[in-house]
């Protein structure tokens, strides 16, 4: 009965304001990381079975059938009038909802004259003042080989701490393991040499859905991204060789046992 599930079914709705912001969003961030992050992945999803835990490889025939029709330019957005026009299209806002969810969290706390808060929606933490004696918040950010290790320590305030790894959903088949976190230019799981990207920004919205983005883009890429980018956000990012980056606006937040390498906009 949702509204996206009615969407994805008809091509055509009316949605509420909530909803389109949201939909909005999801364009915004896609458009600005040149379409790393993709709200119209939902068909691929499906093909490999994420929906359902159905899981299954699928035919490369199959994938590029269905690359096909994952084109955000077909989303379009008249006021609150969202129309998908390839047939076969449908949309997936998983990638930023629980972002999006924490961030009204926090607004319904402000609203009701609370200072000092928490929130956690698995993977994602966010966190509204300081703790009530003053002190910063501290958010463990998982060891992604390991879910009972972490990363490190981060302390905040009136920060969302969000994290997207390949361990959150997978499969293994014939002795490969496949992740949920999918590339749209290929349609296979993303294998950019990251195994865990950790987004650390006010805007909880923009954290989940950057971590995804960077996860795919891979560490080069995500580094030249932070550095050219206008948007207010750090990053923690975790590779398949265990070397462990750490960007400046953090980093003397960030404790951990592991070598970190500090990076800097230059």
């Amino acid at each position: 009965n949702s509204e996206i599930s009615i969407l994805n079914r008809q091509r055509e709705k009316t949605v509420s304001d909530e909803c389109r912001e949201l939909i909005e969003k999801a364009l915004e961030i896609s458009k600005d990381t040149q379409g790393a992050f993709n709200p119209a992945i939902y068909p691929v999803m499906q093909l490999w079975g994420f929906d359902t835990k159905e899981f299954r490889v699928p035919e490369k025939n199959e994938i590029d059938k269905v690359l096909s029709v994952i084109d955000t330019e077909q989303i379009i957005v008249k006021q609150n009038e969202i129309s998908l026009k390839k047939e076969g299209m449908k949309i997936d806002l998983g990638g930023i909802a629980k972002g999006y969810t924490s961030g009204k969290v926090m607004e319904i706390f402000r609203e009701y004259g609370i200072e000092s808060g928490l929130v956690s929606l698995g993977g994602n933490v966010q966190a509204l003042g300081t703790k009530t004696d003053g002190s910063d918040w501290k958010v463990a950010v998982q060891h992604p080989d390991d879910s009972e290790q972490y990363l490190g320590i981060l302390e905040i305030n009136n920060k969302a701490v969000i994290t997207s790894g390949g361990y959150e959903r997978y499969f293994v088949e014939d002795g490969k393991t496949y992740h949920h976190i999918i590339d749209p230019a290929t349609g296979y799981p993303a294998d950019s040499g990251l195994k865990s990207v950790t987004i650390v920004s006010e805007d909880g919205t923009l954290a989940d859905g950057l971590s995804t983005s960077i996860f795919i883009m891979g560490k080069d890429k995500g580094i030249e991204y932070w550095k050219n980018s206008s948007k207010n956000f750090d990053m923690i990012l975790c590779t398949t060789d265990d070397e462990l980056y750490v960007t400046s606006g953090i980093s003397d937040d960030f404790s951990s046992d592991y070598e970190v390498e500090k990076i800097e906009k230059e």
